[in-house]
């Protein structure tokens, strides 16, 4: 190399260290711009979770406390105070949550299931706060049941979306082979709440004296489930829509998923629903009503009977993963759900019948609680799954959530009711048993129609 290439080759040096040098001068400023990056499996499990922990949390709270709240916000010698919790509560319960299905669907299938969870949870967890703040009867008259009576319907609104929209976003980012067991997840946060509700109000009314507990102490219960709901709202801050989603919402047209659900796919629709509300049906047999059909019998003290109930329902919590790997790996999700479901309905007369039969014995009452929980056990574990994959992606979310809570909201809620209803009119104490062993057989007939598509990819 002679000094004239040498020369020209320093200064070509020099030209390119000048560049790298104005490059370091802007790195700083590029490096301040954070990328975002999107939820792993974790964060999207607990999202999801957390949810249904805080929205079942208030309502098994609300259930217990119930007898408790009723006189602080409902005086009886007030008729007017009596009118507004009659209908307000009945408005909650029957008539948001399927309004708040409709909504939260078709806000879901439009505007991305993380923005439908971050706003469903929200609404939950704002008003669990207010009811722990809210003044009492005595203090501001009949505004304090009408404030109640709001915020019971703001939450009712919400619960019509967030299960169905938790377990739909479960599913529909879960790593390849494993829906089942994502989507559980849904359910072992729902169960998982009714628990925590449970204990929460056990603890405040064995702790406090019932003066007390009326004066100031119920609020507690409320006051520490909305830390939890901060919690949720916290953990679901950063959500994203699945991959999935913003392709469907790149390339979808303008028409409206909640019509669509109810003409294009009034099949799916309607299959979903009585599916649902047959489920539904036996759940509220098993889980809710079974205490008080065996103090109404005179076979078991109520307390007693709650207490095996809670008991073994901590118990089947973690069988409900197990059973969705079940649909995940060996058994087509369908098949396994109906085999489960045709199971529980062929063993319902029997057990009843022995445990009037046996006087309520314990054996007999543990067994029934044994069994038909294990058998439950796969459609609380598969059930979010199955329900994600009857739908197309276009309205899944309107179909699901409306389908699901008119037919476990609505029909599954009026079960006790109308089990009870069959008992007076037909004399025999086994009516409930009739009734879940009928919801059993629609369901397997429903299931023969869905087609399964539990190793195929989501429509």
């Amino acid at each position: 190399m002679n000094l004239e290439d040498a020369r020209r080759y320093c200064l070509e040096w020099r030209q390119d260290l000048s560049r790298v040098e104005e490059e370091k001068v802007e790195f700083p400023t590029m490096a301040r711009k954070k990328v975002a990056r999107p939820p792993g499996l974790r964060h999207r499990i607990m999202a999801g979770f957390i949810g249904n922990v805080v929205e079942w949390y208030d309502f098994a709270l609300y259930g217990y406390l119930a007898g408790v709240i009723a006189p602080v916000f409902f005086p009886t010698e007030d008729p007017t105070a009596g009118l507004i919790a009659t209908y307000g509560i009945f408005a909650a319960g029957f008539l948001m949550r399927p309004l708040g299905a409709a909504v939260f669907g078709w806000f879901g299938d439009r505007y991305g299931r993380a923005r439908t969870m971050q706003i469903s949870v929200s609404m939950m967890a704002l008003p669990t706060l207010f009811l722990g703040l809210l003044p009492t009867y005595a203090q501001v008259g009949v505004l304090a049941p009408v404030l109640l009576v709001l915020i019971r319907l703001l939450q009712g609104l919400s619960v019509g979306g967030e299960f169905s929209s938790s377990a739909t976003y479960l599913v529909e980012t879960a790593p390849k082979g494993k829906r089942g067991l994502t989507g559980s997840w849904a359910n072992i946060g729902s169960m998982t709440g009714s628990l925590l509700g449970v204990g929460a109000a056990a603890l405040v009314t064995n702790i406090f004296d019932s003066e007390t507990l009326s004066d100031w102490a119920w609020r507690l219960p409320f006051l520490g489930g909305a830390l939890l709901g901060m919690a949720a709202i916290l953990t679901r801050r950063n959500l994203h829509s699945s991959e999935r989603f913003e392709q469907h919402d790149n390339a979808r047209e303008e028409t409206s998923p909640l019509f669509q659900a109810f003409t294009q796919n009034l099949k799916d629709t309607l299959l979903a629903l009585a599916f649902a509300a047959s489920y539904g049906i036996c759940f509220y047999i098993c889980f809710v009503y079974l205490p008080e059909w065996l103090a109404g019998q005179d076979l078991m003290e109520r307390g007693m009977a709650l207490m095996i109930n809670t008991a073994m329902t901590v118990l089947v919590i973690p069988l409900l993963p197990l059973a969705a790997i079940v649909g995940d790996k060996l058994l087509a999700r369908r098949t396994w759900i109906g085999l489960a479901i045709l199971g529980l309905g062929l063993v319902a007369w029997p057990l009843y019948a022995w445990m009037l039969a046996s006087g309520g014995s314990l054996a007999s009452v543990i067994v029934f609680h044994a069994v038909t929980f294990v058998l439950l056990s796969v459609p609380l574990g598969s059930g979010p799954a199955l329900f994600v994959e009857m739908f197309p992606e276009s309205d899944r979310l309107s179909g699901y959530s409306v389908a699901f809570n008119l037919g476990m909201g609505v029909f599954g809620g009026l079960t006790p009711m109308i089990a009870t209803s069959l008992m007076a009119m037909t004399g025999l104490a086994t009516a409930p048993a009739i009734y879940m062993a009928v919801a059993c057989a629609v369901a397997v007939v429903c299931l023969a129609f869905v087609p399964d598509r539990s190793r195929s990819p989501l429509s």
